[in-house]
C-alpha cells in the first residue's frame, strides 16, 4: 500500500521517508528550533517533526516525586520529570511560525500531540500526525488522531504484540493511511542497545499487517538499524536530530547531527539503489565479465579431423568465447568426431563435431 503526506508518496516502490525529530532540542528557544528546521532539510530530511505536549496533560508530578527515583533515561536528570517537559514543551503559538519555516525551506511540518487540545490545534498545519510509543495503549487519544483522516505514523516501543494489533486495529477501523514503525524506548545511548532492536520484528508487521507502510522509529548511535530497517521494508525513518550532541538536555545525546544525518540519507540512497531487483539475471555492468570470468571448453592439443573425442583433449579455461560450448555440456562432447582441423587451446563449437 502506498500513503501520501503532503506531495510525496510513500511505499514500497518510493524512497525512503526520513522524519527529522526536533522535539526537545529547541532548548526553549524559537530561533533553535528554525535553524534546527533549515540544518535538518540541508542535510536530507524530509520532515522536520516536533512534540506538542502540556506538562500536566502528560506527566502527574505526583506519580514521579512519590517514585522511589528517577529510572531509565530519566535517571540522569538533574531536575525534576515534571520540570523537565514544562522546560521541553513548545507553546502552542510557535505553531504557525514552524510551519512557515518548513514551508520557506521546503521540508514537511507535522507532530506528536500528547493531549486532546493539542491534536485539534494542529489539524489546520500538519499533512500527518506521528503516535508516541507512550500513548499506544490510550485508544481514545489514538482514535481521534485517526479522526483526522490523515497519515498516522503509529511508534510501537515498549509495547507486546497485543499493545500493537489493539492500536493498530483503532486506527485501521477509522483511517487506512497508517505508517507502523518498530521502536525501542531506551533513549540511554548505550550501545547495548543495540541488542533490544528487534528488526525482525519488522517482517512479523509485514506478515500481520499487509497492508500498511513499515517504518522505524530509532534512538541508537548512527544508522546501522536504518540500514537493517530498510532492507526489511521500512519506507518512513524517524532519528532524533539536533546541531550538537553535546549540548545539555534530555535527546541531543543519541540525537544525530547535520553530518551523521547526511552520511545516513546518503547510504540509504545506496542502499535502495543496491537492493534492485529480486529477479535474478546477468546485470548489465556484468556482461563482460561473462566472458572474461567463466571457461568453455578448449582443445588440450591439436585435434585432426576424423579424430573421436576424449576428455583428455579438452581444457577448461577463460575466457568462456562467445558461442564456445559451456562446462555443464562435456559430457555431450566426449565420443564426437572432430569434422576439422582444431588447433590446440582453440575454443570447441558444436559446429566442429559429428555423430561418431
Amino acid at each position: 500500500m502506498d500513503l501520501k503526506i503532503a506531495d510525496r508518496l510513500i511505499g514500497d516502490a518510493h524512497p525512503t521517508y526520513f522524519v527529522a525529530d526536533i522535539a526537545a532540542n529547541h532548548d526553549g528557544s524559537l530561533e533553535r528550533a528554525m535553524l534546527l528546521i533549515r540544518l535538518a532539510k540541508e542535510a536530507g530530511a524530509d520532515a522536520a517533526k516536533f512534540q506538542n505536549f502540556q506538562a500536566p496533560k502528560i506527566v502527574s508530578d505526583y506519580g514521579f516525586s512519590h517514585m522511589d527515583a528517577q529510572v531509565s533515561h530519566q535517571a540522569t536528570w538533574k531536575k525534576s520529570v515534571s520540570e523537565v517537559y514544562a522546560e521541553a514543551s513548545i507553546p502552542f503559538e510557535w505553531t504557525p511560525v514552524l510551519k512557515e519555516t518548513c514551508d520557506e525551506v521546503g521540508i514537511h511540518y507535522f507532530s506528536s500531540p500528547y493531549d486532546f487540545e493539542a491534536t485539534d490545534m494542529l489539524d489546520d498545519y500538519v499533512p500527518a500526525y506521528k503516535i508516541g510509543s507512550g500513548d499506544i495503549t490510550w485508544i481514545e487519544a489514538v482514535e481521534r488522531i485517526a479522526s483526522k483522516g490523515k497519515p498516522v505514523l503509529l511508534a510501537t516501543g515498549a509495547s507486546n504484540i497485543g499493545d500493537v494489533q489493539r492500536a493498530v486495529h483503532a486506527i485501521l477501523e477509522i483511517n487506512p493511511q497508517l505508517v507502523l514503525m518498530q521502536c525501542n524506548t531506551n533513549y540511554t545511548a548505550e550501545d547495548g542497545n543495540f541488542d533490544n532492536i528487534h528488526l525482525n520484528v519488522l517482517k512479523t508487521y509485514r506478515t500481520m499487517f499487509p497492508d500498511v507502510v513499515l517504518g522505524l522509529s530509532d534512538h541508537t548511535h548512527g544508522y546501522a538499524t536504518v540500514l537493517g530497517a530498510v532492507a526489511l521494508g521500512a519506507r518512513v525513518i524517524e532519528k532524533h536530530f539536533t546541531d550538537d550532541n553535546d549540548r545539555v538536555g534530555p535527546d541531543h545525546p543519541f540525537a544525530m547531527n547535520p553530518v551523521s544525518w547526511a552520511e545516513m540519507v546518503r547510504a540509504t540512497r545506496q542502499l535502495e539503489r543496491a537492493m534492485g531487483s529480486g529477479d535474478k539475471f546477468v546485470a548489465a555492468n556484468e556482461q563482460e565479465t561473462v566472458i572474461i570470468q567463466r571457461r568453455c571448453l578448449r582443445a588440450s592439443r591439436e585435434i585432426e579431423p576424423g579424430e573421436v573425442i576424449t576428455r583428455e583433449m579438452i581444457d577448461v579455461l577463460r575466457p568462456a568465447t562467445p558461442g564456445a560450448i559451456l562446462p555443464y555440456e562435456i559430457n555431450a562432447v566426449i565420443g564426437l568426431t572432430a569434422l576439422v582441423r582444431i588447433p590446440g587451446g582453440q575454443a570447441l563449437y558444436w559446429t566442429q563435431f559429428g555423430e561418431s
